[in-house]
């Protein structure tokens, strides 16, 4: 299982950035059997939950990106994505996407999640 997350970069507060990973399950064994799950981790900080989707896309969201991140799929291009709008500097951190075969879990828990990407940094100034 692999997950190659893409996208980050650096944005001034107010901007956008979408976030792309990609998932091999869908892309090798066309199987959605998955919760998928963006992170994050700041410097000094414990990784958290930021937003996730299930196989039938219920989704979830952190308190703190209600309204200006939204999740969503695209299993034809073998990708998940995570739209970010209205960057805050306290956005700043590394992302990971992140899958479990729980797929009716929809946890925003990094334990929940057992395979990770490498990481994507977003930078808000």
């Amino acid at each position: 299982v692999q997950l190659v997350e893409s996208g980050g970069g650096s944005v001034q507060a107010g901007g956008s950035l979408r976030l792309s990973c990609v998932f091999s399950e869908w892309k090798y064994k066309h199987s959605d059997m998955y919760c998928m799950g963006w992170f994050r981790q700041a410097p000094g900080k414990e990784r958290e939950g930021v937003a996730a989707i299930t196989s039938d896309r219920s989704t979830r969201y952190a308190d703190s990106v209600k309204g200006r991140f939204t999740i969503s799929k695209d299993i034809a291009k073998d990708a998940l994505y995570l739209q970010m709008n209205s960057l805050k500097p306290e956005d700043t951190a590394m992302y990971y996407c992140a899958a479990d075969p729980k797929w009716w879990h929809l946890s925003l828990a990094p334990a929940d999640f057992g395979f990770w990407g490498q990481g994507t940094q977003v930078t808000v100034s």
